[in-house]
């Protein structure tokens, strides 16, 4: 039986592209630390589909996540196709944090999806066939002062995940790498009228629109996607700008103002 694995799957966008998926007919492994959640949304898919779901709580910011990942996965068929979605938003200064923390975010965004792409990764191109989408972000593109920690993962998880496009090209098994900017989840602590006014103005995606374009992207095989207009302007901005330019901004006196705060 075929599976595709998502993680971060108990909300936001690994929640509605396990609902897309799942009206397409695809059976799932659903990936999470938010056991209740998780179950809630593979009650709710089994419910509307005629599909095949199982879920597996694990923290997968543990050196290990990966392998017990592959592990259960294996008993219950073949993935042939891997969403590496989970992560956490962190705004704060790099020497502010617990090295805890560090170590957090580091495994949960760059570790844990690196083994996962190479283990299963390898089974996809024995067979030749197979699809790996690795969810970055925006901040990928140019150093964001007090997201220092957040921005560097995702720029090596963007890097990790160009070099393996290269690498499997060849195999039979795309690599899609998605660069989403705000996204109306959780992960941002905001009311819901200032999430209505980014979403209206564009600033803002919901998890529903990330989760079809990004399907879609992967459905086609691209290389990379950076949904939404304004995200768009960002990073092709990110990518014109020196570095430098962060020094101007941060002596906007707002600006400077947040960065004591944190």
């Amino acid at each position: 039986m075929k599976f595709t694995l998502i993680t971060g799957a108990s909300s936001g966008i690994g929640a509605q592209m396990a609902s897309i998926l799942a009206s397409k007919g695809q059976n799932l492994i659903l990936v999470s630390n938010q056991a209740e959640q998780l179950q809630q949304v593979a009650a709710q898919i089994m419910s509307q589909n005629s599909v095949v779901v199982k879920w597996l709580d694990i923290n997968l910011a543990t050196t290990d996540a990966a392998e017990q990942i592959y592990n259960a996965a294996k008993q219950w068929g073949e993935v042939d196709c891997l969403i590496s979605n989970a992560g956490v938003l962190h705004f704060g200064k790099a020497l502010s944090v617990a090295d805890s923390y560090v170590d957090f975010i580091t495994t949960l965004h760059y570790i844990t999806p690196v083994k996962l792409c190479r283990l299963f990764g390898k089974d996809m191109a024995a067979r030749g066939n197979g699809r790996i989408m690795l969810v970055s972000s925006m901040t990928a593109w140019t150093p964001y002062p007090t997201m220092s920690l957040y921005g560097s993962t995702k720029v090596a998880l963007k890097s990790f995940a160009q070099s393996l496009w290269y690498e499997l090209r060849g195999a039979g098994v795309s690599v899609t790498t998605i660069f989403p900017g705000a996204v109306d989840t959780p992960l941002y602590n905001l009311s819901p009228s200032h999430r209505k006014l980014f979403r209206t103005l564009g600033v803002m995606l919901s998890a529903e629109q990330v989760a079809k374009r990004a399907i879609r992207a992967m459905e086609r095989r691209r290389r990379t996607l950076v949904p939404g207009l304004f995200t768009k302007i960002a990073v092709a901005a990110c990518k014109i700008l020196p570095a430098a330019t962060i020094v101007l901004v941060m002596k906007i006196p707002v600006v400077k103002r947040l960065l004591e705060r944190l």
